[in-house]
């Protein structure tokens, strides 16, 4: 299945700067380098086992990606969570995601919605068995499995900044009613493809991250929800 753009660092033919950004991304997303904590280049080098060229390309990356600031001068850290940040991407998610899976509703074919179908499933039974890391994977696979059957070339690829910023925060405040409410939305959303309804597709997708959001903030510590 086709997946998110060429930022993401899992690629094939892979270069050690590939395989600091996977790792990196990794860390950031897992929460084990969590959000304002520095990152020293040396430091991670050394943690990574290789020179710091691939560690600083691999910085950049995360960079472009929004999980990283990089302040001239001063270094670099993981950006911070915070209320206002959650809003501001997920409005952006919203707006693209729902044009994305209304086009998706009219276009996509049985053997997408399978892949679809499988890769939620797969996404609900690895949570179950707490493999984080590979859940995060299916979910990726299920959301963007629908939004390349849009047809669209740009609407994937401009999806990706503000969907990687928003994992943090979804795999930041785990619970597991809030995962059950997540499945019967993506389920929603599947539905509305199947029917070929490209208004309750958006509607479902808007609802799905409406509500997620309304879950995330409530579990967010005091300190972040400003």
């Amino acid at each position: 299945m086709d997946g998110p753009s060429a930022l993401t660092p899992a690629r094939k033919g892979r270069t050690l700067a590939d395989t600091a950004a996977s790792e990196l991304h990794r860390m950031i997303l897992s929460g084990e380098l969590p959000a304002g904590s520095p990152l020293r280049l040396t430091d991670l080098a050394a943690q990574l086992e290789m020179s710091p060229m691939p560690v600083r390309d691999a910085m950049r990356r995360m960079e472009a990606l929004g999980l990283v600031e990089i302040i001239p001068h001063k270094g670099a850290r993981v950006r911070e969570l915070t209320e206002d940040d959650l809003r501001d991407t997920y409005e952006v998610r919203v707006e693209l995601e729902s044009l994305a899976t209304a086009r998706a509703a009219l276009h996509i074919t049985p053997e997408a919605l399978e892949r679809a179908a499988e890769a939620l499933e797969r996404h609900q039974r690895l949570l179950e068995a707490g493999d984080v890391d590979s859940a995060r994977k299916a979910h990726t696979d299920f959301h963007f499995g629908i939004y390349h059957a849009s047809g669209s070339l740009w609407l994937p690829r401009a999806i990706e900044p503000v969907w990687q910023n928003s994992e943090r925060y979804r795999f930041a405040v785990p619970d597991a009613e809030r995962r059950r409410l997540s499945h019967l939305e993506h389920r929603a959303i599947l539905d509305a493809c199947a029917a070929h309804d490209p208004e309750a597709a958006a509607a479902a997708l808007r609802a799905h991250l409406e509500s997620t959001v309304d879950r995330i903030i409530a579990a967010m510590p005091t300190s972040q929800t400003r």
